[in-house]
């Protein structure tokens, strides 16, 4: 571990000398890309600082311990031991955690697509409870949250809603939240008092950047249409409607929430660009998942994930087994539980597989 440590702080000084270079400065990917580098070891380096200082200083303790009969220096040098050993010890537990992998996207902004499975009516209104779910949480982060695309029913709620959400760690936050989520309570028009479960999907995937992803324009094919639906005066009396083909992998994305057609087609290509840069990282984790199934962020978005039950004012993630019987609370956005028990269920697994 602390060769690795040597390394990264060499690495890390390598890196202040080149972000203030004209070669690297002149070139934004290049630039963005070290820049990233440099932020995601700025942590490590400086608690490996903190660690050699404490370890410099339990020697010299140990030292005076072993030259000096003075009474009172010894005193003092053996309550600094006392102190300083407990302290050594966390730092190296804590820069522990700090060596394993970072997913890369953690700090990008998130495209969240919030669907309704199986229930019906009421599995529409459980996505529409999501989506205030995840705007209020947005909220309480100082994020700002903005609807790509939606699909509303009749009674209220949405078949589909996609949304961004923008802010510092967006993604890293909420990547847990992808999979089934399940509600279980009695409707509102159930006059029998009759409990019924429904599902809604989601998925989170993280912005991508141009950079990140390169969309030829000739390989999409882009059609407008008439919007349907609440909208105002606008709807069905102007193609502001875009539908957005990628011909190579079939994938198609529609917005029709703008008066706009540029602005519909603009978050159409963006929602486009998050779903391929998710599909070359499904790529990706597959032959990590081949080798070991993560507990943790799986991304397999069949696995129930949590589960919502009314009756006992009761929410229980099953990947972690935490049950709050908070639900009121965490459907006005607190989620924090959840989330902090998660990571670190995610980090010490994959501390674990880095043994």
């Amino acid at each position: 571990m602390f060769a690795k440590l040597e390394n990264l702080e060499k690495r890390y000084e390598e890196l202040n000398a080149l972000l203030s270079s004209p070669e690297v400065t002149t070139n934004p990917k290049r630039l963005r890309d070290l820049a990233r580098e440099h932020r995601d070891l700025e942590d490590v380096v400086k608690k490996y600082h903190e660690y050699k200082t404490v370890a410099k200083s339990i020697a010299d303790d140990k030292q005076l311990l072993d030259e000096t009969k003075d009474r009172e220096l010894r005193e003092i040098a053996q309550a600094e031991l006392d102190e300083l050993e407990p302290r050594l010890q966390h730092l190296e537990e804590e820069m522990k955690l700090l060596l394993v992998p970072k997913d890369p996207n953690d700090t990008k902004n998130v495209i969240v697509e919030v669907r309704a499975g199986t229930g019906g009516d009421e599995a529409g209104l459980f996505a529409g409870d999501l989506f205030r779910m995840y705007s209020r949480f947005a909220e309480r982060q100082g994020w700002h949250t903005e609807v790509m695309s939606s699909n509303t029913q009749g009674i209220g709620g949405f078949k589909e809603i996609i949304f961004q959400v923008s802010g510092k760690d967006a993604f890293g936050k909420l990547k847990y939240e992808g999979g089934v989520h399940r509600v279980q309570r009695v409707p509102a028009t159930e006059q029998n008092g009759r409990i019924h479960t429904s599902a809604a999907s989601v998925a989170v995937l993280p912005e991508a950047e141009e950079v990140d992803i390169d969309i030829n324009m000739s390989d999409l094919r882009i059609d407008v249409f008439r919007s349907s639906g609440p909208g105002g005066q606008s709807v069905n009396t102007t193609d502001s409607a875009v539908r957005v083909t990628h011909i190579p992998t079939g994938l198609v994305v529609q917005c029709q929430d703008e008066k706009s057609q540029l602005k519909n087609k603009n978050k159409a290509i963006k929602v486009l660009r998050a779903r391929l840069l998710e599909a070359e990282r499904a790529k990706e984790q597959a032959k990590i998942t081949d080798a070991r199934r993560q507990m943790v962020g799986s991304g397999d978005r069949s696995d129930k994930i949590r589960t919502y039950n009314f009756p006992q004012n009761r929410v229980t993630d099953h990947r972690i087994g935490l049950t709050i019987y908070q639900l009121d609370d965490v459907l006005d956005g607190n989620l924090n539980q959840f989330i902090e028990q998660l990571a670190l269920a995610d980090q010490a697994e994959k501390l674990k597989s880095a043994e």
